[in-house]
């Protein structure tokens, strides 16, 4: 008798949603990723990215990523704690320090090893990690493998927040971990306020940036940069697999905390470091982030545009500002089914459901790049509207 085997075969929801014909997961792109891809043989409007600078094809990127290959070849057969480490590693890391406005940045291979190793390192036993409840899973993960007490605080609540931070022991360390701009929502955090409740209950903080740099400030700095508080943030986070084009991610902090880190986060220590093509790609974005800043504004105004024609249509949108726009269905069929309509119609978006939120705030993401045209998103407005008239949503 396998037990594990018959356990995990009870799992058959995407059974389920694929002999319906809306299973939404695992849609195979057969093109760049751009403003329109193949999927299928067909093309479709790509309104699902979070390249929010159109960066991903650029021929600048590219290039840098091939180049760096053929020098340092495919991979560094090594975590950074060893034999991995490049000089175009110590680099990027320099210059992405500066462009944050920290002492120092650590990179490492994904995003997600960034919270993973960070949030779990910081604190100890008698410490305190304090979280959104909103807060993305790598943090979430991060938390589990930590050996501090964790305390959530609702939603963009400072309220909430203050009474968190009220029961925790004066003497001990607390550290608060928040997204800048929290991936399914598209709101932001009210770092300003964070920073004085922070201050008055002698707290740090961490900042994800992983959907704000490119997006906030006049270069893409960042949330932290935009908000005016980087001075303030003890740790700032940043990815490379959405306005950078290339995958990998860092951590920016002060010299003392970023040499516990490269000595103690373990997804730092234990892991292959990031291959030359990804710091290569990373680094020309920057280069591009730096020197054509009208690329945030054409994202702003897009955006902007696209708020303006779902809030005309009537859709619900919750709270956001930003190029992530949540379109709430709450209703985790409709949600499928109206992701599926939207592809057959040449629009692809994602689907947001329950266990990821609660059954009823399930919605789409709608996320935007500097890249689309008005035209685009009307075609996508267009197409939305006649699926929410066809499923009751409006």
């Amino acid at each position: 008798m396998n037990l594990l085997k018959e356990k995990l075969g009870q799992y058959t929801l995407p059974q389920q949603l694929s002999e319906q014909g809306i299973y939404p997961y695992f849609r195979a792109i057969s093109s760049e990723q751009d403003c329109e891809v193949i999927i299928n043989g067909k093309s479709v409007l790509m309104f699902g990215s979070n390249s929010y600078l159109g960066l991903t094809n650029h021929p600048k990127i590219k290039e840098a990523a091939i180049e760096a290959t053929r020098k340092y070849g495919t991979g560094c057969a090594g975590s950074r704690f060893l034999n991995g480490t490049l000089d175009i590693h110590e680099n990027l890391e320099k210059r992405l320090a500066a462009f944050v406005g920290k002492d120092e940045a650590l990179i490492f291979s994904t995003g997600f090893q960034v919270n993973l190793g960070v949030v779990s390192c910081l604190t100890g036993r008698e410490d305190y990690i304090i979280l959104d409840e909103s807060d993305h899973a790598s943090i979430i993960e991060g938390r589990r493998l930590s050996f501090s007490k964790t305390l959530k605080f609702k939603h963009n609540d400072m309220e909430s927040l203050e009474k968190v931070l009220k029961t925790c022991q004066p003497d001990k360390i607390k550290l608060i971990v928040v997204d800048g701009v929290f991936s399914m929502e598209g709101d932001v955090a009210p770092l300003p306020q964070i920073v004085e409740l922070a201050k008055k209950y002698h707290a740090n903080i961490m900042v994800d940036e992983a959907h704000g740099i490119g997006v906030f400030g006049e270069h893409g700095e960042g949330v932290c940069t935009a908000l005016g508080v980087t001075k303030d943030v003890d740790l700032i986070m940043g990815t490379f697999s959405k306005s950078f084009a290339s995958l990998g991610g860092f951590i920016a902090c002060d010299k003392e905390t970023a040499n516990f880190l490269r000595h103690h986060a373990r997804s730092y220590i234990f892991s292959a470091s990031a291959t030359p093509a990804a710091i290569g790609a990373a680094n020309a974005a920057l280069d591009i982030m730096l020197s054509e800043p009208e690329r945030i504004k054409a994202l702003w105004d897009v955006t902007e545009y696209a708020l303006n024609g779902f809030r005309q249509m009537g859709c619900e949108i919750g709270h956001t500002s930003t190029p992530i726009i949540p379109l709430y269905i709450r209703d985790n069929e409709k949600t499928f089914a109206i992701t599926r309509y939207l592809l057959d119609n040449g629009i692809f978006v994602n689907p947001v459901v329950s266990p990821a939120v609660a059954p009823s705030d399930t919605l789409i993401r709608f996320s935007l790049m500097a890249t689309h045209t008005r035209e685009q998103v009307d075609r996508a407005l267009n197409a939305i509207e006649e699926a929410f008239k066809r499923f009751e949503v409006l």
